[in-house]
């Protein structure tokens, strides 16, 4: 029988802006390595760098995406038969593992050869995809704090396949229950218990946001005529990309605590829009899907072309201009050159086993590019 392919356009266009933009805020943070001041974007009222805000918020828009994108294809699935967790795991693997290891190792050979300083003990938290852990309580390796994510994503995806297993409604409650739960929980952390290590840890580990997103795949899997009809009225959609636009130029704010909340709701919003093309923008075009189609690549490979760049170019000094342009230009086209690399030579090999021997339902973000 011939697979499925489900084509929802636009995703790839979200991929790219909150991948770029970590990218870049990274790249601000390591300036004071290349001898230029970092603060050209201003600082927190901490006093702490600040970088684009979109950064911070990208995670949760990537967390959005992917529990909008995993639980409509587990739904698709169960339309032809009952899921299969063993393929479902299998799947995630062939995507994630071989990027992720080969990089990890990469790191650690680096960590030698650079005498860089780092814990062995704290290498166990990323071979066992738990740097989350590290992330929280200290002890981050060089160039592998971001991992915290795909710790966060895998975890997700340990129990997330079986609660699909259940009946939508059901699992339409257990998403509202869950958000409820961890937003309530963190809440009533930051007002009555601030600092807190499981405030913390909730702001890290956002299962809610992802459980965010798979409401968002009910909404348009039940084709949830009211919600959609809002979701993707004009006005909406305006005020979600007028909010998404602030949030590029720093200028967006509500309740600090809940912002990443907030942001995942409006990104399912933009999702909603494109994939029903009823967005005044959409982000359907070549280069926004040649950089969604990488950006997993561009999202791990970057700290360690940093952390590189930073050895070849320490001598840049003063505060030029162009020497921003040629630090934000080298790295982040070296970044997209290498991440295109790694796609085309080594991660489409796992990709096209996974397609030819473990995928169900094929899924793509452009018209011949399967992401998950």
């Amino acid at each position: 029988m011939e697979k499925k392919t489900i084509y929802l356009p636009g995703l790839n266009g979200i991929r790219a802006i909150a991948a770029i933009a970590v990218v870049i805020s990274h790249i601000t943070l390591s300036f004071r390595d290349f001898g230029l001041d970092p603060y050209i974007f201003g600082s927190y009222d901490d006093g702490s760098i600040r970088t684009l805000d979109l950064a911070g918020y990208g995670v949760s828009m990537f967390f959005a995406l992917s529990g909008f994108l995993i639980t409509y294809l587990l739904f698709k699935e169960k339309e032809i038969n009952s899921i299969n967790i063993k393929k479902f795991y299998v799947r995630r693997i062939l995507r994630i593992w071989p990027l992720y290891y080969a990089y990890l190792f990469l790191c650690l050979a680096i960590h030698f050869i650079f005498n860089v300083d780092f814990s062995l003990k704290s290498s166990l938290y990323y071979l066992f995809y738990s740097a989350n852990i590290p992330f929280v309580i200290g002890g981050t390796l060089p160039f592998l704090a971001h991992f915290w994510s795909l710790a966060v994503e895998e975890q997700f995806y340990m129990f997330w396949p079986w609660i699909n297993k259940l009946r939508i409604k059901q699992i339409t409650i257990f998403s509202i229950l869950g958000v409820i739960l961890l937003i309530g929980t963190k809440t009533y952390l930051h007002i009555f218990r601030p600092d807190t290590i499981l405030e913390q840890f909730i702001h890290v580990t956002r299962f809610h946001c992802m459980m965010i997103g798979a409401l968002g795949a009910v909404v348009f899997y039940n084709k949830s005529s009211f919600i959609l009809k809002i979701a993707t009225n004009k006005t909406i959609q305006f005020i979600s990309w007028g909010i998404m636009f602030l949030v590029m130029i720093n200028g967006y704010h509500i309740a600090s605590f809940i912002d990443n909340e907030i942001l995942t709701v409006i990104t399912v919003v933009i999702i909603l829009g494109q994939i029903t093309k009823t967005s005044p923008l959409s982000l359907e075009n070549n280069y926004f899907d040649f950089l969604g189609k990488i950006s997993y690549g561009i999202y791990v490979i970057h700290p360690l072309l940093i952390f590189l760049y930073s050895k070849i170019l320490h001598s840049i000094t003063a505060f030029d201009t162009l020497n921003y342009l040629i630090v934000y230009s080298m790295i982040l086209g070296t970044t997209i050159l290498l991440s295109h690399l790694s796609y085309k030579y080594f991660e489409s090999k796992f990709l096209k086993l996974k397609e030819k021997k473990f995928s169900v339902i094929r899924s793509s973000g452009t018209k011949n590019y399967t992401q998950h």
